[in-house]
């Protein structure tokens, strides 16, 4: 199969282009940055809120696409609203290049789209899109009505995941963006002060391989038709504080952690727990990796790359 990545130098972009490169699949990925990890995906330099279908890579050349491209941080976007349009601006100039070129298309939305919600579990129908909590879930709203005008006016096939807090493997890149799971293994290693914002939050902390095996089985799945026009939870399906993250990470360090904990920062998510049992009924999804499990794997590559 050959498959276009739009954002193929962050975290899942880099997992998922590697893993379908494994498997015999042909990947092109597009990016405004340069791959920091692996120089093994072909990619195309593009900054996409300036791309015009015809600014992008022959579409006959490709059998679907995986729209990964945003800007995720939300506190990040709170700070920084205009980023948010980024994100739409992305996601548009992308959905117009699979209408053109009548592509099917993959769209990484979040569980964002969810708000500060209250409930334990979650499942797809029950998004709240009356009041979004941040500019970064009010892009990931207008991103998936925007999907699905354009599946309802073009007949465009896709599938929308929602994912939640994804971690593992190429996903230290702290110069550019500072993620919780990263940040907290690398300051615990070097006996850094670290802060957590939310003692009480719980979360559904999503292990890298996990989602990657997700949206392979949506490759698969949207490419042959078999699965066509959902919204698909992509997650663990059971919730973690960010307690549980830094007891674990500091157990698999073997340091003892300085921590404070401060309240939740504007425009986050407090709790989400996802119900995955559209994916694992659609797609035969079944997570394999707890984050007891996980966070190790995690703590052990930052050893042996950025720690090292």
């Amino acid at each position: 199969m050959n498959v276009l990545i739009t954002g193929s130098s962050g975290q899942i972009g880099t997992n998922l282009g590697l893993a379908l490169m494994a498997r015999g699949d042909r990947v092109l990925g597009i990016d405004k940055r340069e791959n920091a990890w692996t120089n093994e995906i072909e990619m195309v330099n593009l900054d996409l809120t300036q791309a015009s279908p015809d600014a992008m890579p022959n579409g006959k050349d490709f059998d679907i696409v995986v729209h990964l491209a945003a800007n995720a941080k939300v506190f990040e976007l709170v700070e920084h609203p205009e980023r948010a349009l980024d994100n739409i601006t992305m996601l548009f100039n992308t959905l117009n290049y699979c209408r053109v070129n009548e592509l099917p298309i993959i769209f990484s939305s979040s569980r964002e789209v969810y708000g500060d919600i209250h409930r334990h579990v979650t499942e797809e129908a029950e998004a709240d899109f009356v009041v979004a909590e941040s500019p970064y879930s009010a892009s990931k709203i207008a991103g998936e009505a925007m999907v699905y005008s354009f599946a309802q006016c073009y007949d465009l096939p896709f599938l929308v995941f929602r994912f939640s807090n994804v971690y593992g493997r190429y996903d230290n890149d702290l110069e550019r963006m500072e993620r919780v799971i990263p940040l907290f293994v690398e300051r615990i290693a070097k006996e850094q002060p670290i802060v957590v914002f939310g003692k009480e939050k719980v979360l559904d902390f999503t292990y890298v391989d996990d989602c990657v095996a997700g949206v392979t089985a949506g490759i698969d799945a949207l490419a042959s038709r078999k699965v066509s026009g959902q919204t698909i939870n992509l997650a663990f399906g059971g919730g973690n504080t960010l307690v549980d993250v830094v007891n674990i990470a500091a157990l698999a360090l073997g340091k003892e952690p300085n921590v404070t904990y401060e309240p939740s920062r504007v425009g986050e998510v407090t709790r989400y727990v996802a119900d995955i049992s559209r994916a694992r009924e659609l797609l035969g999804y079944e997570p394999q990796t707890p984050l007891s499990s996980g966070l190790i794997k995690c703590v052990n590559w930052n050893l042996q790359t950025r720690l090292k």
